[in-house]
């Protein structure tokens, strides 16, 4: 695998999930190391000089203005870690938790942030080495970044803590010890360059947004099949209607569309002799509406990619020799484009959990038996398959409520307006995970109602479609448990398995 060198710069999507989920090896750039080493020599000259700056040598939120004495610095970091690691819930998973030191080191690789290139290095050795703090979810409020989910990163740099390691949870101390890397001894300023930032809310948000992106481009293919199961035209995802409303989201959705049915002998079946005049929204404004989802989705992943490369510490250490205080840490440019993205999922969500009722509702179902079932009556077939995608459309109702639109009050006052960030990616990514069963719920019905297409073949692409659900759930010529089929189908959607039909 190729090594990716960290110096502040920008990162992808494709690179998080890269670390995140296929292991990339990962190592400081070392044309970093001149910004690195100037930025803490000014933090080292301000001790020196003995003047004051804010979390270098004073207290913290409504403490800030609690002078330190040189004596105690360590002291003061290590306490700042240990003071705010009180997150709880269940812990992050381990995606999401390296994620969240790629881009811890990351960004302090910019060189804005007074800390030593050790510190740094240690953060990638955990990293390379699957060292993986144990991390509770809950407990930021995306202010003053993403305090405790930090503070309990930070902690297995220092010992303490519990972290996972090849599945087993230990102390940070013994796991440490076995893998021979001493714990670090904070220094002036460092307990605070690991608190400070967003990185919780962008590693969860980023790795949602790239499952939601795949999503978003497979529901494409879930509407080609519907359609070709349903007997509807193309003739809505013409390059002419979409030109001349020139959306970018909109046009590669029709583009898509077209590419996914040509060459349909169901298509050529019914071109002459079909007295519909036209279809349902749900096929027929396919692209309008996955199209503007992409739009949302696609301005998420801007902003969140800007993020990855930005210095969110504070106060920020400038190598030229001035440390300045201010809000980089807060996270409303994260929260909000969650929260869209959130809701632009629950519309997708909407949009295809009405595609699975005209699959399965016989008043509407085009010539399909009632409820894709080969005995009605006797066998439900995908009835309560439906019933399951409206309550997962119905939770993800709720989770598109944007988290960003409420702040409490924090830190005895000084964090008057919070962004609630944390929140959103966690919703987020709770309605990613129902949007990629509600998919899979699609897919399995289109499916089945090709099968009762046959012998006429659908285009070229969605019968090779169909071809990969059959890898994973057989047609249903009886009833029987469909919990298994939706979720394997789920976590082959995940797994990127169909990436050859996106587009």
């Amino acid at each position: 695998m190729p090594t990716l060198l960290l110096s502040g710069r920008p990162l992808t999507l494709d690179e998080i999930c890269q670390v995140s989920l296929a292991d990339f090896p990962v190592a400081l750039d070392p044309a970093a190391l001149p910004r690195i080493r100037a930025s803490r020599a000014v933090v080292d000259g301000l001790l020196k000089r003995g003047e004051t700056a804010y979390g270098v040598n004073t207290g913290f939120g409504k403490l800030s203005d609690v002078r330190i004495e040189p004596g105690e610095v360590r002291a003061l970091q290590r306490n700042l870690v240990r003071s705010h690691a009180c997150g709880v819930g269940e812990p992050l998973p381990g995606d999401a938790v390296r994620a969240m030191l790629l881009l811890r080191a990351n960004v302090l690789a910019k060189g804005f942030s007074g800390v030593r290139p050790e510190l740094i290095e240690m953060l990638l050795a955990l990293l390379n080495r699957r060292i993986h703090p144990v991390i509770p979810a809950r407990g930021s409020v995306g202010a003053s970044g993403d305090l405790a989910p930090l503070a309990h990163l930070a902690l297995a740099l220092t010992g303490e803590g519990l972290v996972l390691v090849e599945g087993r949870q230990l102390p940070a101390a013994m796991a440490l010890l076995q893998a021979g890397i001493p714990p670090l001894v904070l220094e002036a300023k460092e307990g605070l360059a690991l608190l400070n930032g967003t990185q919780a809310i962008t590693a969860v948000g980023a790795l949602a947004l790239a499952r939601a992106l795949r999503v978003v481009e497979l529901s494409d293919l879930a509407g080609a099949m519907t359609l070709e199961a349903l007997k509807g035209t193309p003739t809505p995802f013409d390059e002419r209607i979409h030109a001349v409303r020139p959306h970018a989201g909109q046009i590669a959705v029709a583009a898509h569309l077209r590419g996914l049915l040509a060459e349909s002998e169901i298509r050529e079946s019914h071109r002459e002799n079909d007295p519909r005049v036209q279809d349902a929204y749900c096929l027929r404004c396919i692209p309008q509406v996955h199209g503007a989802v992409r739009d949302a989705l696609a301005a998420a992943r801007a902003t969140f990619e800007i993020e990855t490369g930005a210095a969110t510490d504070n106060p920020l250490v400038f190598p030229e020799g001035e440390i300045l205080s201010g809000g980089n840490f807060h996270g409303a440019p994260l929260a909000l484009p969650l929260d869209s993205a959130a809701i632009a999922l629950t519309t997708l969500m909407g949009i295809g959990e009405r595609r699975i009722d005209r699959l399965v509702n016989p008043d509407i179902n085009e010539g399909l038996p009632p409820f894709l079932s080969r005995t009605p009556g006797v066998s439900s077939g995908f009835m309560i398959a439906h019933i399951v995608a409206a309550a997962l459309l119905n939770e993800s109702k709720v989770l598109a409520h944007p988290a960003s639109a409420d702040s409490v009050p924090t830190s005895g006052g000084k964090e008057d307006h919070v962004s609630m960030g944390m929140t959103a990616a966690l919703k987020f990514r709770q309605s990613v995970e129902n949007a990629e069963r509600l998919l899979a719920i699609e897919l399995l019905c289109a499916a089945q109602g090709l099968e009762y297409r046959l012998p006429l073949k659908p285009a070229r692409r969605v019968g090779d479609a169909v071809a990969q659900v059959r890898l994973v759930a057989r047609p249903l010529d009886e009833d029987r448990v469909l919990s298994n089929d939706i979720e394997a189908l789920a976590e082959t959607v995940r797994s990127g398995r169909f990436d050859a039909w996106r587009g």
